[in-house]
């Protein structure tokens, strides 16, 4: 439930400007989940948003993309050095890792919780990570990316 709620808030954040709690959680039961300002402001911790200012100069809610949650320089250098490829099919994305660090790699990505990643499956160089979505998918991919591009 935690989940579905937490990609609810993220689609009504790109289709509204939401500016209080209170909005986000009209909006959520009015999508049907039965929440109270209390619980909505523990999901808006867990998904680390932010407030960022809207077109019309007044703040709403955000998740920045270029935020990455705080890994840790073990997992960080885990992801960038034992990383080959990463692809997208459907709601799956597969992660392609040097031999033996894909054990490794799933434990980092697990230490991500993304809301959107269900899960991971290892073996010894490679990852299914199993999305909601292809929508889901593809962002999880491009985030990943996005981590390993950063020096």
């Amino acid at each position: 439930m935690k989940l579905a709620r937490h990609e609810k808030i993220i689609e009504l954040i790109h289709q509204y400007d939401i500016d209080t709690q209170e909005e986000l959680a009209a909006r959520l039961n009015d999508a049907g989940f039965k929440v109270t300002q209390a619980t909505v402001s523990r999901d808006i911790r867990a998904l680390k948003m932010t407030k960022v200012a809207g077109k019309d100069g007044k703040s709403r809610y955000a998740i920045l993309k270029d935020a990455v949650p705080e890994l840790g320089d073990k997992y960080t250098r885990v992801l960038r050095d034992a990383v080959v490829s990463v692809d997208a099919g459907q709601n799956l994305v597969v992660v392609k890792t040097v031999p033996g660090m894909a054990m490794g790699v799933a434990a980092a990505l697990d230490a991500l919780r993304w809301p959107e990643l269900l899960g991971c499956i290892a073996g010894d160089d490679t990852i299914m990570c199993a999305c909601k979505t292809a929508e889901f998918a593809a962002g999880v991919m491009e985030k990943l990316r996005h981590i390993l591009e950063q020096k």
